[in-house]
């Protein structure tokens, strides 16, 4: 599965700093949204710095023999500054879960009402992404249920299609009972698991 890097996990700007016509870059880390741990390395011909902390910036002149100054940044002043890179971030990945019946493809009443809002977020976005991911619960063996995940995200992969989504767009995967929602022993029908989760970024 294609994966992408962190949305903003890190600022660079190029500068010229007052007084000196050497032209300078500066490499932010910035928080995570989720509040997961990120880092970035950042080198020059003189070394590396690791940033592992948010707000840490490293600043390296043009073509420096030496390794980036690392400092912290002013997370306020940072977005004042840099507004226009900030306005540049693509929008949040959107998030939906919908869920199914026991034993097949079809939707609970409530996940259809929710298919048109997840359409018209993903229709909002003509360049962007989607990743489906089909679930089930323990019933029935392991290869059974990856085959019905996976027939699960085809299913909303073609509603997709048909509603004018690129194909070329889509990623359909299932994940079988691999990951509960909702951890039960063996055989427990649990409607919380049978679902699909579908990202649109």
């Amino acid at each position: 599965m294609r994966r992408r890097p962190p949305i903003l996990a890190a600022l660079a700007a190029a500068a010229v700093l007052a007084g000196c016509s050497t032209p300078v870059t500066r490499v932010v880390l910035l928080p995570q949204e989720d509040g997961s741990p990120s880092a970035v390395v950042v080198r020059t011909k003189g070394g590396e710095q690791v940033l592992s902390q948010p707000f840490r910036r490293a600043t390296a002149p043009a073509g420096s023999t030496a390794a980036p100054r690392v400092d912290d940044a002013d997370p306020s002043r940072l977005r004042t500054e840099n507004q226009a890179l900030f306005d540049l971030a693509p929008a949040r990945p959107q998030r939906y879960t919908l869920y199914f019946e026991l034993g097949g493809t079809t939707l609970t009443a409530s996940s259809r009402e929710t298919v048109n809002e997840m359409l018209a977020a993903a229709l909002a976005r003509p360049g962007g992404d989607i990743v489906v991911t089909g679930h089930t619960d323990t019933i029935g063996s392991g290869p059974r249920n990856d085959e019905l995940s996976r027939a699960r995200a085809q299913e909303m992969r073609q509603i997709l299609i048909e509603q004018g989504f690129p194909a070329t767009r889509i990623e359909a995967v299932g994940r079988g009972e691999r990951e509960l929602a909702v951890p039960t022993a063996d055989e427990v029908d649990e409607p919380r698991n049978r679902r699909v989760t579908i990202e649109v970024r």
